[in-house]
């Protein structure tokens, strides 16, 4: 038998991918020469993330990382040369994602973390990519509003947008730091809390698994929107980033990812093409 030729098989990857019919242009998988983006390796983006923040990045059942920022990311980094197999992911406590991206452990953290100004005096962002809302997830009918969470025990994402939204406006409210939201969701569940504030996706699957919780309160956060966060001062990178990234947006290809991962949400019409 006529073994395949290499461009069948290179056809069958690009399928296997995603990358036929979609309306990406494919794009070969080879490290640009030299170190152009100051990366650890320069075969290789070395990406920190979490596990646990479904659906923005987690781990599914085969322990792969997977969800929204994360195929965005392997597509932006696709088209800078970089497939799935120079991409690595590594997982870390969320607290410690801009350190280790500002001490070189990682070229870029990925995990919906929110553009802030005290984080930018440590670390560079990209372009914003996703905006959403903050919710206050709890069993207790009694919290309502946010004033309701006056004197209760609230559950926070230590180095979270959310914790640093609590410490700045539920001054009496009581704030519980966690160093994961399984942790702090299993402390509500145990009544060890009376409510945790995160995201509102992963409030809404929190709520989908556990029957006896709801979302209380959904605050809007459109003024952090999640970027890749990468090396301070490594501009070049932070550019390769927003090229490819406005790319992916303007193709569709953010559009597709969204609709996958946030069935039913409303869409963020600056990220959508724009003809």
């Amino acid at each position: 038998m006529q073994k395949p030729s290499r461009r069948l098989l290179g056809i069958v990857a690009l399928a296997a991918l995603g990358l036929i019919g979609s309306g990406r242009a494919p794009v070969l998988a080879a490290p640009p020469p030299g170190n152009p983006y100051h990366l650890i390796d320069r075969t290789t983006i070395t990406v920190g993330s979490v596990g646990d923040s479904k659906p923005y990045a987690f781990t599914d059942a085969s322990g792969n990382f997977t969800g929204f920022d994360i195929e965005l990311f392997r597509d932006v980094a696709r088209r800078l040369g970089f497939d799935s197999s120079h991409v690595i992911v590594i997982g870390q406590d969320f607290s410690a994602l801009l350190p280790s991206v500002a001490n070189g452990r990682f070229d870029v953290a990925v995990a919906a973390i929110g553009t802030t100004a005290a984080r930018k005096k440590v670390v560079d962002f990209s372009d914003g990519y996703l905006v959403g809302f903050l919710s206050v997830l709890t069993s207790e009918s009694t919290i309502r509003t946010p004033d309701d969470l006056a004197g209760k025990r609230l559950g926070i994402l230590q180095g979270s947008l959310e914790a640093i939204y609590a410490e700045k406006h539920f001054t009496k409210t009581s704030l519980v730091e966690f160093p994961d939201d399984n942790s702090a969701v299993s402390a509500l569940n145990s009544g060890t809390i009376d409510a945790h504030f995160l995201d509102y996706e992963s409030a809404k699957q929190d709520a989908q698994r556990f029957p006896s919780l709801k979302i209380a309160v959904n605050i809007p956060s459109f003024d952090a929107p999640a970027g890749f966060v990468v090396r301070k001062g490594n501009t070049a990178f932070k550019d390769a980033l927003n090229k490819a990234l406005h790319a992916a947006m303007q193709d569709g290809t953010w559009e597709t990812l969204f609709k996958k991962w946030f069935p039913g949400d409303p869409l963020t019409p600056q990220y959508l093409p724009q003809h």
